[in-house]
């Protein structure tokens, strides 16, 4: 049975896979910088060139699926944080596919979250997850993904959504000053401009002054040397868990909250350490319904391969 392709693609970075129908791991991943290729059919040809030197059977590979930031509506697919533009059928019939599968990128991790095992993922505060019930994710890279999974008999749905352009709500002074500075520059305000690597930089510019880039900022701030460093990934933190409540709410997810994305698992202490929860379930009269969900980051470093991955399944099975 011959290999099939997978691939997670977000703004910076594409994730690629090989895997064997029905296995549960992977026979070969790599990492490409999407900025190296000019189109999204160049990397792929990279990635299986590759493959193919390192000696796997890359000749004849039929099915695909494609985990992508950005929305999937119809054949054309432009990305948002990103220049690749395509059509799924031209891509199909140029890499000599019979099943290409294109999905929305945090829809596939979110179908990876009802198997998450104990040491894929670390528990942040309290909760208890309810089986069966909607599961919520979110996660902060170089956009903001927002998705989530809704059980339907013995399977799980996942929602394809762009809640991370969702207008921001500030609670605070010092948010509402960084929403005033952020007004004037864009108009509209997004969560996303917020919670992102470009999020980071503009919070530390509207409460320092300063212009330094997401890992500047981070570093400094986990090795103690800028206070200002500290308050701004604070304040990154304490957001997220206002925009993480209003998804678990929205959603109903009593199955339980999940962080995914690229900047989270990278602060360490500073995260388990913020007022990530407090600001998760700092709704009001709702405070004891969110203080009973559950909120997990998610350690697995390949999640959205492992969902697309079933997505593909389910693909296949409904064209026999």
């Amino acid at each position: 049975m011959s290999l099939r392709l997978l691939a997670d693609i977000g703004g910076t970075n594409a994730r690629f896979a090989l895997q064997q129908p029905g296995a549960d791991g992977f026979a070969d991943i790599e990492v490409l910088a999407c900025s190296a290729y000019p189109t999204i059919g160049d990397a792929v040809r990279a990635y299986l060139a590759k493959a193919g030197a390192r000696g796997l059977a890359v000749e004849g590979l039929k099915h695909a699926a494609l985990a992508i930031a950005n929305p999937v509506e119809g054949d054309e697919v432009g990305m948002t944080n990103h220049c690749w533009r395509f059509s799924i059928a031209a891509l199909k019939a140029e890499l000599g596919l019979d099943t290409l599968l294109v999905v929305n990128d945090f829809a596939a991790l979110a179908m990876s979250l009802p198997h998450l095992k104990g040491e894929q993922r670390e528990r942040i505060g309290g909760g208890v997850e309810q089986p069966g019930k909607p599961i919520g994710l979110i996660g902060p890279g170089t956009g903001l993904g927002v998705s989530g999974v809704v059980p339907c008999g013995a399977r799980w749905i996942a929602l394809a959504g762009e809640g991370g352009h969702a207008s921001f709500a500030p609670v605070s002074k010092q948010e509402m000053k960084i929403l005033q500075a952020l007004w004037e520059e864009y108009g509209h305000v997004s969560s996303e401009r917020l919670l992102s690597g470009l999020g980071l930089e503009l919070i530390h510019r509207a409460l320092a002054g300063q212009r330094l880039s997401a890992p500047e900022i981070t570093g400094r701030a986990l090795d103690g040397s800028s206070v200002a460093c500290r308050e701004t990934v604070e304040t990154f933190c304490a957001v997220l868990g206002s925009v993480a409540g209003n998804v678990a709410l929205t959603l109903g997810a009593t199955g339980g909250m999940y962080i995914g994305g690229g900047i989270v698992p990278r602060l360490g202490r500073l995260f388990t350490g913020s007022r990530f929860r407090e600001r998760f379930e700092g709704k009001g009269r709702l405070s004891p319904y969110l203080a009973r969900i559950p909120t997990w980051l998610i350690t697995e470093e390949y999640p959205a391969l492992r969902g697309v991955a079933a997505m593909l399944d389910d693909d296949i099975d409904t064209q026999r």
